[in-house]
């Protein structure tokens, strides 16, 4: 399947839809919360062993996206997005195979394997294609369409709550919901496959392809250099910060207020987590979109430097107060989705658009360490204390100041990155070369 080229006259815009229709379906991944209780109920498991899918599905996210980057620059988008479908309704499938038989190793198998590698390559199909399409403005477009994924859950959260009610909480329920979930997406995800575009390479006088303006790194020479290494730990910080409210979302925020007057109700809880997601997916487009106006590392400053603040306040004050719970998670959340959308542009910003795909796609191993980090220090840190006879607010706090602490490191890992030094930029006969390998693929519509 090779890369489908746009037509003459064909509109750049129409490339963004398509991203929106794989990011919002892979985006459930943050829906996960509101299966955790029904599962934790019907199989017996405890808040860290429910959250083994969500986390294996993150882990499988970033080596997918790691291993598959370079496949997916050089097969095309539209190859990508098919294997997204395919793994990630497949993995749907599978869970509903595990829950129907009460075998929670095949929810883990199906949702986190197989649907993880779903997760990545549809993540990362449609990021280098956008930066393509739109040069004069990468963090509005990678926006765009990261910000389908961070909005996934707004539409699944309320979906799956609504499912386990009419299907039931038990193992065939959740079943149920598994099997809905998985030929929905699949049907959705089409749309993106049939309607996705790359831009036409654009020709050098003598009808060769024309070597890309500005530094050019590679893939191979990107990842030793220090400035990878410093996103590494700036993504992989901002992310275990976000992570670590959003996979607990609606136990976090019961727990918080359950012992007092006003106790948060299990609709309630679906609620926040749908508005967890919002905020995700605003600051998906917002902040990215700020960041073409401010610069990459000025934005990362407030995700990380304002973030643990509010972590902080959260800690000192939130069980006091739900408006400002509330506000707080939804601030950090906003930060969460808008690093996740501006880290593609900062990318470009560094090295360049000559493989900035299989660099993003190295770069979300990151994501794949905060996946196990996150809901790890949250849902160990939680047993422990619930074990120690404590409740409420209490079972959260050590976990909060450890998370102001990380985004303190991803604060001073942002500060010391520079330019790419002169050595590691790809010579214009280079690119030349991979372009004319490139080029001997035949050009589809």
């Amino acid at each position: 399947m090779s890369p489908p080229v746009a037509p003459p006259g064909w509109s750049r815009w129409l490339v963004p839809p398509a991203a929106l229709s794989v990011h919002l379906s892979i985006g459930q991944a943050y829906a996960w919360s509101v299966f955790k209780p029904p599962l934790e109920s019907a199989l017996g498991l405890s808040g860290t062993q429910s959250a083994l899918p969500f986390q294996l599905g993150i882990v499988m996210l970033g080596l997918s996206a790691a291993f598959g980057g370079t496949l997916v620059e050089r097969k095309g988008p539209r190859w990508a997005m098919t294997v997204a479908l395919v793994c990630f309704s497949s993995g749907f499938l599978l869970s509903a195979l595990g829950a129907a038989a009460e075998q929670y190793w095949l929810i883990v198998l199906g949702y986190g394997f197989v649907g993880g590698i779903g997760l990545g390559i549809g993540y990362i199909s449609p990021v280098s294609t956008l930066i393509k399409w739109f040069p004069d403005r990468p963090g509005m477009a990678t926006g765009i369409a990261i910000m389908g994924f961070g909005g996934g859950a707004l539409i699944a959260s309320p979906w799956s709550a609504r499912m386990l009610e009419s299907f039931g909480n038990d193992s065939s329920g959740i079943a149920l919901a598994f099997l809905v979930h998985g030929l929905s997406y699949a049907v959705f995800m089409l749309l993106g496959v049939l309607l996705v575009r790359v831009p036409r390479t654009p020709k050098g006088a003598d009808g060769a392809p024309a070597p890309l303006d500005g530094v050019q790194v590679s893939a191979r020479s990107a990842v030793r250099t220090p400035q990878f290494w410093l996103l590494w730990v700036v993504l992989c910080m901002n992310v275990t910060a976000g992570i670590g409210i959003l996979e607990k979302a609606a136990p976090m925020i019961t727990d918080f207020f359950a012992d007092t007057s006003t106790p948060v109700s299990v609709t309630a809880a679906a609620g926040f987590v749908a508005l967890l997601s919002a905020a995700n997916m605003a600051g998906r487009i917002g902040w990215s979109s700020t960041s073409d106006l401010i610069g990459r590392k000025n934005i990362y400053r407030v995700y990380l430097g304002v973030g643990a603040l509010m972590y902080a306040l959260i800690a000192l004050f939130g069980d006091s107060s739900k408006p400002l719970f509330v506000l707080c998670a939804l601030v950090i959340l906003s930060f969460y989705g808008g690093g996740f959308a501006t880290v593609p542009a900062y990318l470009k910003d560094l090295f360049g658009t000559y493989q900035v795909g299989a660099i993003h796609g190295r770069l979300l191993t990151a994501w794949s360490t905060a996946g196990v980090l996150g809901p790890l220090i949250v849902n160990w840190i939680a047993d422990r204390q619930e074990e120690a006879g404590r409740h409420g607010s209490s079972l959260y706090g050590l976990s909060f100041v450890i998370m102001i602490g990380l985004l303190v490191v991803g604060f001073v890992a942002n500060e010391l990155v520079r330019p790419v030094h002169a050595r590691h930029h790809v010579s214009a006969p280079a690119q030349r070369e991979a372009a004319d390998v490139r080029r001997q693929q035949p050009e589809s519509a």
